[in-house]
């Protein structure tokens, strides 16, 4: 793998921000599988939570082998931690279709920029394991679409609305906005295009929640 000198720590800090994403996006399914009657919505919920523990794993083991000396460096997780609060509040109210919309549409389609922008860099730089990051990324990619579907079909049932999805909306984009502001000085430092992950990050937004 092609990596320049320099860039060791900084990427390996973005991977360890990932798997915290991860491990958050693990609890949050896994308590959202016990919010719901439907056995499909179970099953995929259950399935993704076993599928975001893994990545977790990939990315710290990724993380740990580039830059061992620095294992467990991240960015400040503070927005991070704000949002598991948010979110785990929801939970607590058992209000699954607001816990969709900040994990499966919000937080998975930030994830899915940066994993798109990452794959990028990585393929720029010759990395190895394509296949098991094309899983990965596949996989995100799946999460966030199915949380679409779920959400439109529940609006579409009068189930919930944007309305009451709205003023929530907007404080996990603040929160997840504040996550891009964390890592925008490590895409500067292995000199990739930050302000293009912010494009990419605000188009995976639903149009009613903009």
């Amino acid at each position: 793998m092609l990596i320049r000198p320099g860039e060791h720590v900084p990427i390996a800090r973005l991977l360890n921000f990932l798997a915290q994403g991860e491990h958050l996006a693990h609890d949050v399914a896994h308590s959202q599988a016990t919010l719901t009657t439907d056995p499909h919505v179970r099953r995929f919920l259950l399935s993704q939570a076993r599928q975001e523990a893994f990545h977790a794993v990939v990315f710290q083991g990724a993380s740990a082998w580039l830059a061992p000396r620095h294992l467990g460096a991240s960015p400040s997780l503070r927005a991070l931690d704000q949002y598991r609060a948010r979110v785990t509040e929801a939970l607590q109210r058992k209000d699954l279709y607001e816990s969709i919309m900040a994990e499966q549409i919000i937080l998975e389609g930030l994830g899915e920029a940066l994993l798109t922008r990452i794959e990028a860099g990585l393929v720029k730089r010759h990395a190895g394991f394509r296949r098991l990051r094309q899983i990965l990324l596949h996989q995100e990619e799946a999460h966030y679409a199915f949380g679409r579907r779920l959400l439109e079909r529940a609006m579409t049932a009068g189930e919930t609305d944007p309305d009451r999805l709205r003023l929530p909306g907007h404080e996990y984009l603040a929160l997840s906005e504040a996550m891009v502001t964390m890592v925008r000085d490590l895409f500067d430092s292995i000199d990739e295009d930050a302000a293009a992950w912010c494009r990419d990050a605000k188009r995976y937004v639903p149009e009613w929640l903009r």
